[in-house]
């Protein structure tokens, strides 16, 4: 997340009280264990018998006893079991290299990484022997991974000469995904500014903005007067293959900290969640849950796998303090690289569409106007001539299902449709007054929605995918949801 980030980013406002936190004794010895001092006896000692009395002139003498247990070894049955051992564990590892969970061909090797659209590569040279896997995807993956300042409101140069009574900036991180300099990363880090640059290896250099997906929190910028020979894109693997339990390592600038590396694992898999800003609505659908370290600074950087393949956009975390407590959420490199490409490629970024405005059924407002369930999306206007328009979707009706998925309010509606594309058809279970009914709808674009929304100067309720909810049913439901100090626990 962008620097300024506080609890899950930088402009949540958010607060909530600290959590407990449990402080670790000082180690002590275990028990029964004595505790070395000045006086204390050395283990083993001869202990002095008392001097002879009677002759002072004796020798003195002390007598210390021995006792030696004998055992004898049978050579025999050692020789057959140490044999025995060798046999099970050749035959381990010839199964081993049969099923290929054994590479025993672990020079010197390299590794070479292709990116679309350019086509750029990388070639890493890797000691198999000498380096650790966090060593060798880091050297992969790090020339990939760049930091971004963003300011708005003012001119990074007056910044620097010490005037920022007009200017307000963040840090986050950026992923390169081509040799022509475009970058992708979090919209919540450049959203408003004026001036970006970029560090990248050791050198700046300007950003523009390219374009943008508000509500998927995604961002594309190009780098100005760069030479392809200094960009080095990221292999992008497939996020889909991504399994809970699974090595990952996040990459950015955390607190400014350039080129840092964290690494944990998959925590969990689609996680969901929406979140209001004053520009609109950010919807994460189908995130990755990490607990490798993600702090503000880390948006927009890289979440990559054992082999150094981009699965992820670092975004969000769910944090009382701010900072990293374990729970971080990536947004899926299959959604994210797709929405870079139409960005790039100049299009509006589309997502599914239905076309309709929402409020949330609670078990309050279900009793005050007599619905039928207590919970679901409530269908407060259809849009004349959308999908569901066509579907036979009316005013009134209350959205239970998403083929088999429970919708428990507009906002997980909403969430549910963005994971499905464009001419997807799914059936919708709807109560209608008394009768549950099951409707097909064909699901369509959102990109002219967007253009008209873009036009309009004042409207109090954001289609955004033409699934909208007013603001104040939006916030209400938000309360409820995020319980606790505004934590919005998934």
């Amino acid at each position: 997340m962008s620097e300024d980030i506080d609890s899950r980013r930088d402009d949540s406002g958010a607060t909530a009280p600290a959590p407990r936190v449990a402080v670790e004794p000082t180690p002590q010895a275990p028990a029964g264990q004595a505790q070395p001092g000045p006086e204390a006896a050395t283990p083993g000692a001869a202990t002095q018998p008392p001097f002879n009395a009677g002759n002072p002139y004796a020798a003195q003498t002390q007598t210390v006893a021995h006792t030696v247990v004998k055992t004898k070894t049978k050579k025999l049955p050692v020789f057959l079991c140490s044999l025995a051992g060798m046999v099970v564990g050749a035959v381990l590892v010839v199964a081993l290299i049969m099923t290929g969970a054994l590479n025993v061909n672990r020079d010197a090797g390299t590794a070479t990484a292709t990116s679309e659209p350019s086509g750029g590569s990388q070639t890493i040279k890797i000691d198999a022997e000498d380096t650790t896997l966090a060593e060798a995807v880091s050297a992969k993956a790090l020339p990939s991974v760049v930091s971004i300042t963003a300011w708005s409101s003012g001119s990074s140069e007056n910044v620097m000469q010490g005037d920022d009574s007009e200017a307000s900036g963040s840090i986050g991180s950026g992923v390169v995904l081509d040799t022509d300099g475009n970058i992708l990363t979090n919209n919540h880090v450049v959203e408003g500014a004026t001036d970006i640059t970029v560090s990248l290896n050791g050198e700046s250099y300007e950003a523009e903005l390219v374009g943008a997906d508000t509500s998927s929190d995604l961002a594309v910028i190009k780098l100005k007067d760069v030479d392809a020979k200094n960009l080095t894109p990221i292999e992008v693997g497939d996020s889909d293959d991504l399994s809970v339990g699974e090595w990952v390592m996040a990459i950015g600038s955390p607190f400014g900290n350039e080129q840092s590396v964290s690494t944990g694992i998959v925590s969990s898999l689609y996680r969901s969640t929406a979140l209001p800003t004053t520009s609109g609505t950010y919807i994460y659908a189908n995130m990755i849950q990490t607990d490798a370290a993600i702090n503000p600074g880390n948006s927009g950087g890289a979440l990559v796998n054992d082999n150094g393949e981009l699965v992820g956009i670092n975004s969000i975390i769910e944090s009382y303090s701010g900072s990293s407590s374990g729970v971080g959420f990536a947004i899926p490199s299959n959604y994210a690289v797709k929405i870079a490409k139409q960005i790039i490629g100049g299009k509006t970024p589309e997502h599914a569409y239905l076309g309709v405005r929402l409020g949330t059924v609670t078990a309050s407002n279900a009793r005050q106007n007599n619905l039928s369930v207590n919970e679901g999306a409530y269908v407060g206007e259809v849009i004349a001539g959308s999908p569901a328009d066509e579907a036979g979707i009316k005013k009134g009706d209350v959205v239970t299902k998403v083929n088999d998925e429970q919708i428990s309010s507009a906002d997980s509606l909403i969430i549910a449709l963005r994971s499905y594309d464009v001419g997807d058809t799914v059936t919708l279970t709807v109560q209608r007054g008394k009768n549950e009914k099951k409707i097909d709808v064909k699901l369509g674009s959102d990109a002219d929605a967007q253009t008209s929304q873009g036009e309009e100067t004042n409207t109090d309720s954001a289609e955004g995918a033409g699934n909208g909810m007013s603001e104040e049913e939006f916030l209400e439901y938000l309360r409820e949801l995020m319980g606790n100090g505004g934590n919005n626990r998934q």
